[in-house]
């Protein structure tokens, strides 16, 4: 790896004896981790009940449910539940159950798109763990166990967050040999024609075990020699290098797999009679039973979700985001298609994904109330006026349960999500907002309690992350979706299109953009007004949740196990802003204490006036598709750190044995029928078992790849 240069900072030693801090609810903000509709695991452990009082959350009650199920190495497992399944009424029910058939359906799509060999990997996983082979070497089936259930959580061999990969550590000869013995014992494994078992192993070792061989799924700051395409080992492209793309104009930029054919730039659509056929296929199957449940405007949307899956046009797709973006009462909802980008280091291809949920009536006030108000918001913003909107209309906003998340969604879920990402779209129609409340209280129920107390300074800093943390969470969380990723226009030279300019730094600035505007107007007085929180404790909640931004920083630095820079855009937005703010104002201290670095916020209103004067910046950024300036913004205070300080911190983390990043585990639903067939009920459980769930989905999708 080159040699980096690691931006130099301030580091105050601070001649104090250790102080004892309590072990209460240090959370790190959840503000960055949002995935718009594509996330992580939040920082913050503790993300908090809806934003719409203006009373601290209340302890919750105790309880016999089960969240936190079991830890991978630095993953947990967490259940998340959906309380209000069993009281919808059964026509909603029996909706619901149509659109998860169709997010289990697209399943592997993502699975594929990640990398070209993932479901050979996955298939020789599953088809060993589940074979009663006998007198196989134990040792070498507890790691076959790890590795597997790491696979199942990413989606693969690669970290969610990190985007790098993670190998095998038993031997080859004995993963071999356990192989064998499923084989002997029934197994089946997915060889090629005339391919043996010991072939199919040798070709795919590289993948298991070698750490060098496609390293990184998706690479932004390419090593030498190499660009963000071919340093970059997911499944969207095949021999091509970003010289080839110069003159190359792409008619599915979002939906198609370009690859290198005879010299030639071919692209294989994601659309019937294209790539995925059968996958696409079964999501129309399970879409058109849906539509009979829905609403109008959701079936109008399903319709040209339909239509879409079919052409794969653009113009289909545009149909499809305005169609759904203008559903702004159904109480059922679905994400399902190509939506993401992130795991495109171009920034261009969409990875697929499914969510479905409903509306959680009891939390949805809060965010309503900023939806409503977005004008105000946008007349406010301290970015040049020429890049307001005017006449903002059409935000839609609601807090939500999740029912499933599949593909670039799940198990790694996020936590709230703006949609659609077409910015032309988003100008004229507006777009929508969502909070994932059931994923936010599994996060804060799942919470293991010294994660709250080892990054904070002081134990007032400590008692404030105890009592507001988690409320600011959300309601920062919610502005940055509502009146964050929702704010502001571009010139109209980039057609709605600034991703395209600003290709692999476009993710990271918008991200930044979204956080920036919730962290500027966490104190304003506005909140106040709408009831959102109370005047009285608006300064306490505000230092608590940028304490919390500045902590998350240093504790994102955790994930980051190999290497000096970091390829996440949301981690690589977190870093930037507060790396920017030690840099050029005075609101942040490095400080050290018993061999142990702290990252402390000391000045809010210092804080909050570096906050706007670096959004005015990202928005101008943004707005002119300035890619010089985001990358030097990027690779000045937002990719490279010390890596000293990345060991010092998982040193910390893992005395404490504390988990870096989540994977949930589903509900799960079961059609109740009589003898005719129909549909009487949809009941609904909940696993408490990765591996159960994620042997179940593999099953149910497994004759589509035949």
């Amino acid at each position: 790896m080159p040699s980096v240069k690691v931006n130099s900072v301030n580091v105050k030693s601070v001649n104090v004896k250790s102080v004892k801090v309590k072990r209460i609810a240090v959370c790190m903000t959840i503000l960055g981790t949002v995935a718009c509709a594509r996330g992580q695991s939040a920082d913050s452990t503790t993300p908090a009940p809806a934003a719409g009082s203006v009373a601290p959350p209340a302890a919750a009650e105790s309880s016999d449910r089960k969240y936190l199920l079991e830890r991978i190495d630095d993953a947990a497992v967490v259940q998340v539940y959906a309380d209000g399944f069993r009281e919808l009424p059964l026509k909603e029910k029996v909706l619901i159950w149509h659109l998860y058939q169709a997010a289990m359906a697209g399943r592997d799509i993502y699975y594929d798109q990640k990398h070209a060999h993932n479901l050979e990997m996955r298939d020789v996983l599953e088809a060993i763990v589940t074979s009663r082979a006998p007198d196989v070497d134990a040792p070498t089936m507890a790691e076959i166990w790890r590795y597997t259930k790491l696979f199942w959580i990413n989606s693969g061999p690669y970290n969610n967050l990190t985007a790098r990969k993670f190998v095998l550590k038993c031997t080859r000869d004995a993963f071999a040999a356990t192989a064998r013995a499923a084989e002997t014992a029934g197994a089946k494994f997915p060889t090629r024609n005339g391919e043996t078992l010991d072939a199919l192993l040798a070709r795919l070792a590289p993948m298991f075990f070698d750490p060098d061989v496609d390293p990184t799924v998706t690479s932004k700051s390419p090593p030498p020699g190499k660009d963000i395409l071919t340093a970059s080992a997911n499944n969207l492209y095949s021999g091509v290098r970003m010289d080839d793309l110069k003159s190359y104009r792409e008619r599915y930029p979002l939906n198609s797999r370009l690859v290198k054919q005879d010299g030639k730039l071919v692209e294989e659509p994601y659309r019937i009679g294209g790539r995925y056929p059968r996958q696409l296929s079964a999501i129309i199957n399970h879409l058109d039973r849906a539509i009979p449940y829905a609403t109008e405007p959701m079936a109008k949307a399903l319709r040209a979700l339909v239509r879409f899956y079919q052409t794969g046009e653009t113009k289909d797709r545009e149909a499809y985001d305005i169609a759904w973006v203008q559903d702004k009462m159904s109480p059922v909802d679905t994400i399902n298609g190509f939506v993401e980008v992130y795991l495109d280091a171009r920034g261009i291809k969409g990875a697929w994904e499914a969510l479905v949920f409903y509306v959680n009536r009891e939390k949805t006030s809060g965010i309503r109330k900023l939806a409503e108000n977005a004008q105000w918001f946008e007349d406010q913003m301290p970015w040049d006026p020429k890049y307001r909107k005017e006449g903002v209309s059409g935000i839609t906003a609601n807090a939500i349960d999740i029912v499933i998340e599949t593909g670039d969604s799940g198990p790694v879920t996020p936590i709230g999500i703006n949609l659609p990402n077409d910015q032309a779209i988003r100008e004229r129609y507006g777009s929508k907002s969502v909070s994932l409340s059931n994923v936010n209280e599994a996060y804060d129920k799942s919470t293991p309690p010294a994660f709250r107390s080892e990054f904070s300074w002081t134990p007032e800093e400590a008692a404030r992350a105890a009592k507001w943390n988690a409320f600011a969470g959300e309601l920062t969380t919610n502005m940055h979706e509502v009146i964050g990723h929702a704010s502001g226009k571009v010139e109209e030279r980039l057609h709605g299109n600034p991703q395209a300019v600003l290709k692999e730094h476009f993710s990271a600035l918008e991200e930044a953009r979204a956080d920036l505007v919730a962290l500027y107007f966490l104190p304003h007085p506005k909140l106040a007004e709408l009831g959102l929180l109370s005047r009285t404790d608006q300064d306490d909640i505000a230092r608590a949740e940028y304490e919390g931004y500045v902590r998350n920083a240093i504790l994102q630095l955790r994930r980051v196990r190999t290497g000096a820079q970091i390829e996440e855009d949301h981690m690589r937005n977190r870093q930037m802003i507060v790396r920017w703010l030690m840099a050029n104002t005075k609101a942040i201290d490095v400080r050290m204490r018993d061999g142990k670095t702290y990252y402390v916020m000391t000045d809010p209103v210092a804080f909050r006036e570096g906050v706007g004067r670096l959004l005015a910046e990202v928005q101008r950024i943004k707005a002119e598709g300035d890619y010089p300036a985001a990358r030097h913004l990027f690779e000045t205070y937002g990719i490279h750190f010390n890596p000293n300080l990345r060991d010092e911190v998982i040193a910390r983390v893992e005395k404490l044995h504390l988990p870096s990043y989540t994977g949930f585990v589903m509900p799960r639903l079961e059609a109740v029928t009589d003898a005719s067939g129909e549909i009487k009920d949809v009941a609904i459980s909940y696993p408490q078992d990765l591996t159960k769930q994620m042997l179940e989905y593999s099953a149910a999708t497994r004759d589509l790849r035949q």
